[in-house]
């Protein structure tokens, strides 16, 4: 019996490794080819999902790779970015224990000419900042773990070392491609921050393609803020309640109808950020999203993006495209697990319903800014002789 190296037994544990491409990668997606020329796979909803999901799944990767002194050569990380066509153009390091946190994955014309593939499918972004989330090893999860508790206690991420390292990269990459030409994506602690940059840019009036998978949406400042809510939802049932409360209750309840209102002329600008929120009702981490504001009205969309978003039922104004996983009861880890996104028994709704933590969340893009506050007084009884 002929032994066998000591490369052909590295190879074939590698192929049998859990989080191999192909065996824990998607099962029906094809590497672009010539007729993606004519009609391209990223232009259908399920395949954009899929592959940028895979981007994601790459960084984890890259991190473990980086643990176990693994190169580009034998890595996991490379065949989860390789069959689309992209290559590694960045890698985001955590300066304070050296993880990888995050990947700029960039088109590769080179290995799509040599597939026949002469030009970048329509729809394909030119490259895709994917941030990953919460690793529980022991080289990288404190940091990881910091994170965690930093939006727990804020419902925030800017005060993070890597909120800055991703917003740089992702400025870098509208300046050299164009915003219409990049995209962001996350998962759990990922989907954080990269709800965050895409928020700090379209503050700026730059609208980038974002999606978030399983994004963080407990913390303590929300839920202080929902215990307020519901106690003034409780003091105003009282004053209902007493012979003379009327008018006490029109004006208590009209600054939150105005607040609303503001909110909903803003949207009507046609241009506007709208991230692309993929939530678990199993997974109690990213769950609050799918709360109404208002009323709850879904329709199965089979995983189809029909052009319908999570919208205001009387006004139709966009506030963000709200994908929900209907699959029932599950456990946490697969409720919140990335593979999800590209199972094939994968069914999602698209909601409907005016998410109340996403109003939350784009409030702040969508008001006006108070006026500048008027001189000082002194300074306007001063006349010019």
């Amino acid at each position: 019996m002929a032994k066998r190296s000591a490369e052909e037994i590295m190879q074939e544990s590698e192929e049998a490794h859990p989080y191999a491409f192909h065996v824990s990668g998607p099962r029906n997606v094809s590497s672009p080819n010539w007729r993606d020329l004519i009609n391209s796979s990223w232009k259908d909803s399920n395949y954009r999902r899929t592959v940028i999901a895979c981007f994601i799944q790459a960084v984890y990767l890259l991190e473990l790779d980086r643990q176990e002194n693994k190169t580009e050569e034998n890595g996991l990380a490379p065949n989860w970015w390789k069959p689309f066509k992209y290559k590694l153009a960045q890698t985001l390091i955590d300066e304070r224990d050296g993880s990888i946190f995050g990947a700029l994955l960039e088109w590769d014309r080179s290995a799509a000419l040599s597939d026949f593939v002469l030009m970048r499918p329509s729809g394909a972004p030119r490259a895709v900042l994917a941030l990953r989330g919460t690793l529980l090893k022991s080289l990288t999860i404190r940091r990881d773990l910091e994170d965690d508790l930093r939006f727990l206690a804020w419902e925030s991420l800017k005060g993070s070392v890597r909120f800055g390292v991703a917003l740089e990269a992702m400025k870098m990459a509208v300046d050299r491609f164009g915003s219409c030409n990049v995209c962001i994506a996350g998962h759990s602690l990922g989907a954080g921050f990269a709800l965050q940059v895409g928020k700090a840019l379209a503050k700026q009036g730059v609208f980038v393609e974002t999606h978030l998978f399983n994004p963080p949406s407990v913390s303590l400042a929300m839920s202080l803020r929902n215990l307020g809510e519901k106690a003034g939802f409780v003091w105003r049932r009282f004053k209902s309640m007493l012979p003379s409360s009327g008018e006490a209750q029109t004006n208590g309840g009209e600054p939150e109808k105005n607040a609303g209102s503001r909110v909903l002329k803003a949207w009507r600008d046609p241009k506007k950020w709208v991230p692309h929120l993929y939530v678990n009702n199993s997974d109690y981490i990213c769950c609050y999203y799918s709360d109404p504001a208002v009323t709850t009205n879904a329709q199965p969309s089979n995983g189809e993006a029909s052009g319908k978003e999570n919208a205001d039922p009387a006004s139709g104004n966009v506030a963000a495209k709200l994908f929900v996983m209907s699959k029932g009861k599950q456990k946490f880890l697969e409720a919140h697990g990335l593979q999800q996104w590209w199972s094939d028994d994968l069914e999602l709704q698209l909601a409907l319903h005016n998410s109340k933590l996403i109003s939350r969340q784009l409030k702040s893009l969508y008001t006006p800014l108070p006026p500048p506050p008027p001189p000082p007084a002194a300074a306007q009884s001063k006349k010019p002789r």
